[in-house]
């Protein structure tokens, strides 16, 4: 995966979105913040994905909530593919960088800081330990004196049903895209029409490691309404046409062999087939 424009935005990044995340996942879906209270605090924003190819310290994104003139705290979302085992200390690291800034402001109240972390992984839930406690070696005498931190993981593809209808931004798409892929529902009939199109299929592509939502025919259609099932649709027959033009490779090579019994073999079992694509690196 290319490296992403740091100018670039996230599907979080828009204020609608992150006060949606922040309403389901923290309040149960009480509208309590609303997006025009938020406030941009300046990260670099960047998914961290599973190539190695983007490292970045800064957060993936962090607002600021404030009603009027008063602040009320501070919220940051980490967006995970895979568990991480030291994930506990990043986050405890950003957000003591929070309370950090906030002290180098000589401000006469200190805002509290809340992160959570959305899981994107559909084979299993998180898995890694949500303390630091449960990650360290600590000796009986000190015990006592060692303060734990705990993190807040969001499984994503496991949200209930009656979770992803709680969302009321592009999020539900998201939500409802990765459920479907934890259950391995290929057919989806979601009307939800959504509305930062090139963020949405910007994540999927990222959190599923799958560029062909990069090739999403939407760049000149600011005008058109995008609805979630149409995306899958196109998505769907996608994924078919490689199939066959690879099952269709696999056969010429395999012809230009003189290897016919593998050729015939490779039709009817897809475990051999596939075994083959690797052999001839298809």
């Amino acid at each position: 995966m290319p490296e992403k424009d740091i100018t670039e935005k996230i599907l979080e990044d828009y204020n609608d979105v992150f006060a949606d995340l922040v309403n389901v996942l923290l309040f149960n879906g009480e509208r309590l913040v609303q997006p025009e209270e938020l406030e941009d605090i300046q990260v670099h924003s960047q998914y961290k994905a599973d190539d190695d190819k983007i490292h970045e310290l800064e957060r993936d994104v962090m607002k600021k909530w404030r009603r009027g003139n008063v602040e009320i705290g501070f919220f940051g979302v980490e967006n995970q593919t895979r568990v991480e085992k030291w994930m506990p200390f990043r986050v405890i690291g950003y957000d003591g960088a929070t309370y950090r800034s906030q002290l180098l402001e000589d401000k006469e109240k200190i805002s509290p800081v809340v992160t959570f972390v959305l899981y994107f992984g559909t084979e299993y839930r998180w898995y890694g330990k949500k303390n630091i406690k449960a990650l360290l070696d600590i000796p009986k005498e000190l015990e006592p004196y060692v303060n734990d931190y705990r993190i807040h993981v969001v499984n994503v593809a496991w949200l209930s049903d009656e979770q992803i209808e709680l969302f009321q931004s592009d999020f539900k798409v998201v939500a409802r895209f990765f459920s479907n892929k934890r259950k391995r529902i290929n057919s989806i009939q979601d009307e939800t029409v959504i509305r930062h199109v090139d963020e949405v299929l910007k994540l999927l592509s990222v959190m599923t490691g799958d560029h062909r939502y990069e090739a999403y025919p939407h760049e000149n259609a600011n005008d058109e309404v995008h609805r979630m099932c149409e995306v899958l649709d196109w998505y769907i027959e996608q994924g078919t046409e490689r199939a066959e033009d690879r099952v269709t490779a696999l056969g010429k090579i395999l012809l230009a062999e003189n290897r016919k019994e593998d050729a015939l073999k490779a039709l009817v079992n897809e475990e051999y087939r596939y075994s083959l694509y690797a052999e001839l690196g298809i």
